[in-house]
This record gives C-alpha cells, sequence and structure tokens, in this order.
C-alpha cells in the first residue's frame, strides 16, 4: 500500500487549517464578517428547534451521532431533530432550501452545497482518535484475495464509488484516477454504492464491484478487502447555518469549536461513552471557509459537475 500525496494542493489547505487553528472564534467561523452580515433569525423549523443533518455515509449513522445531537441540544437550550436525507445530494439540497440548520457535512457536500446558495459557515472538524489532525483517507480497495496492486490496475473494472458528492468516495478517487491515467468517464464502469460501508462490501463480494472507493473508518472493519492506496482528505466540517441568530450561533461556535469526547461525557450526555460514538468522534479542531481550498482545486482538476453551482 502507497500514500499517495498531494503535495502542492495539500500544502494549501495545510496552511489554511494553521491559521484556524490559531485564529479565535471569529475567524474559525470561516466566513468572517460575510457570515455575520447574514446571520438573521431563520430556522429550518421554528426557533425552539435545531435541524441536524449527517451526510448518510453509512447505515448507523443517526444512532452514532445521536450523543453530539443530544450536546447541540443541551448547549442551546433547543429540542434538537435528526434531517434524515436519503443521499448526498437530498442533504445538499436540504441545506440550499434553508432545511437544516447544523450539520455534520463532507468537504465536498460542503463545497457542492455553497456553491449553490446553502448558507453554511464552518465551526470544525471531527477527528477521531487523541493527537489526530482534521483529515481522514480516502482508501482504494480490492477483495482481499486481488492480485491487483495499484490503482493503475483499475483501467476497464467496474469501480465502486460511494456517491457523486462524496469526498473520499468520490472526488478525490476521480482525482486519483485521473493522475493514473484513467479516464473515470469512459474507462472505467463506475458503480455508486450510496454509503461507504456498501461500498467495502460491493468490493469484499467481487461480483458488482471489482474495485472501489471508500473512507478509512469503514475500510477498517473489513476482512473481505484490502488497501492497495490512500490518500489524506480534507477533515469533515461541523457547519451552522448562517441565518441563524448570533446568539445561537454563538452557542454553537463556543460548544462545537474545540471540545473532546470526555466534554460531552462530563455534560451527562447518555450514550457518548460508546464504542459507536467512540467510532465517529473524539474532539474536535477548528477550520474555516479556505481550508476547503483544496476541494475546490480538486473540483477544477477534475471537472467534477457536482462541483458546478
Amino acid at each position: 500500500m502507497k500514500l499517495r500525496a498531494l503535495s502542492v494542493l495539500a500544502g494549501a489547505a495545510v496552511i489554511a487549517l494553521g491559521l484556524a487553528a490559531c485564529s479565535g472564534s471569529a475567524e474559525a467561523t470561516g466566513s468572517g464578517s460575510d457570515a455575520a452580515a447574514s446571520s438573521g433569525s431563520g430556522y429550518a423549523v421554528d426557533e425552539n428547534t435545531l435541524v441536524f443533518g449527517v451526510v448518510p455515509d453509512s447505515v448507523d449513522t443517526e444512532t452514532n451521532y445521536q450523543p453530539l445531537m443530544d450536546y447541540i441540544a443541551e448547549i442551546t437550550g433547543k429540542t434538537v431533530e435528526y434531517h434524515e436525507s436519503t443521499d448526498y445530494a437530498a442533504l445538499i439540497e436540504a441545506a440550499v432550501a434553508g432545511k437544516v440548520d447544523v450539520a455534520s457535512f463532507s468537504g465536498f457536500t460542503y463545497v457542492t452545497a455553497t456553491n449553490n446558495g446553502a448558507k453554511l459557515t464552518p465551526i470544525s472538524s471531527i477527528v477521531t482518535e487523541e493527537g489526530q489532525e482534521p483529515g481522514y483517507y480516502s482508501q482504494a480497495i480490492v477483495p482481499a484475495d486481488s492480485d491487483i496492486s495499484s490503482i493503475e490496475d483499475f483501467a476497464g473494472k467496474k469501480v465502486c464509488f460511494v456517491d457523486p458528492s462524496s469526498t473520499s468516495g468520490y472526488l478525490f478517487p476521480s482525482y486519483n484516477l485521473i493522475e493514473a491515467g484513467i479516464d473515470p468517464k469512459t474507462d472505467i464502469t463506475p458503480v455508486f454504492a450510496g454509503k461507504h460501508d456498501v461500498s467495502v462490501q460491493k468490493v469484499g463480494e467481487g461480483v458488482e464491484c471489482e474495485v472501489g472507493f471508500a473512507e478509512d473508518s469503514e475500510v477498517e472493519k473489513s476482512d473481505a478487502v484490502k488497501v492497495i492506496d490512500e490518500t489524506m482528505v480534507p477533515g469533515a466540517p461541523l457547519v451552522y447555518s448562517s441565518t441563524l441568530p448570533d446568539d445561537v450561533a454563538q452557542k454553537l461556535i463556543d460548544g462545537l469549536g474545540e471540545i473532546t469526547i470526555d466534554d460531552i461525557i462530563a455534560a451527562g450526555i447518555d450514550g457518548a461513552d460508546t464504542d459507536a460514538f467512540r467510532s465517529v468522534f473524539y474532539a474536535t479542531k477548528p477550520v474555516d471557509d479556505a481550508y476547503y481550498d483544496l476541494i475546490r482545486d480538486i473540483c477544477k482538476e477534475t471537472e467534477a459537475e457536482q462541483c458546478q453551482a
């Protein structure tokens, strides 16, 4: 297995993250004065409710994020409702329509949503292990008994992606295929699995998909596949609607900007000290809008339709 480095493009993301981590809450929210100017009294439902949206990337998404939703309710004094999205596109549409107040997006989903008019401000990115920086791996996978050893060998294969708006399950894989001399639109047969765990499953079975891509947290759960390449991608952002009242927005910034799982446990949140929650959450670290410029650069390189407004 080799780590595919995006050295030139990634440098900008590292610099942006460093600036965000060293800055105060105003800078960490990403849009600065623009976010403040657009703040108002717009709620997805009403002033007593915050709607929480999550990229639907596994069958356990709602259960895994319940402690975080309960924590948001604790720090804001609002009822938090889970927004059920059938796929990435549905979550993007909901954000553009102002139907979510707080969300855990992927980087690509955030860029796509804001390109299409969603008023969102990044707060922080979730990390899942102590000492980790924001970011995770997009992994190229093959069946465990496969003799395929490089992305170059994906040419002509049935390739499992996650979703056309998935950062680690489509955007970065498309870029890596192009770098390997493979046109993801003509040189392979794409299969969209819908969720990361389903992509892993289908590749492991080796029927619908001969090879594929998924994020590391789902790949590591399976013995049926092996990793032959991986790329670090920018960490997924926690965002809030820029139309929320300033006082509510500030509670979200203060409460979600830089916390640990111990803080959530100490707040008395049921289910926080469980393996399910620990698999998706250890802490948050501040990020801003500029941190996702790497996503925008990859969008230009791949000419991905989802990037367009």
